[in-house]
């Protein structure tokens, strides 16, 4: 778990820096070159695509984590527009919570103990 979570706090540190320096290089307006690529039809946009499924993918895990709570469609909300800023947060966070367990971490509380 350890490894794990050094890791988490490697992409953090990495995915912040670097969000950081390209905020200030090329401002907030991310979402018409994000589209714009998608709409070209070349890799960068099929690399954006496939990016879009994966954070649907981390909200609707979260979302099912929280059981479509309001609080956890919240979460998945903030999951997918967060990308893995928050995930690697949210998942530190949850290490620490499940104290290793893995059941505990990928299922949530009440499923792994349910």
């Amino acid at each position: 778990m350890t490894l794990f979570r050094l890791f988490l706090l490697a992409c953090l540190l990495a995915i912040a820096s670097y969000t950081s320096v390209t905020i200030a290089h090329h401002g907030i307006n991310l979402l018409p070159i994000f589209f714009g690529d998608m709409a070209a039809m070349a890799w960068p946009g099929q690399f954006n695509l496939d990016f879009t499924c994966f954070l649907a993918l981390s909200a609707l895990w979260v979302s099912w984590r929280h059981q479509f709570s309001p609080a956890g469609l919240a979460l998945g909300l903030v999951a997918f527009f967060g990308g893995m800023l928050f995930l690697s947060i949210y998942l530190l966070i949850q290490t620490g919570r499940s104290q290793g367990d893995m059941k505990v971490l990928l299922l949530g509380e009440a499923r792994a103990r349910g």
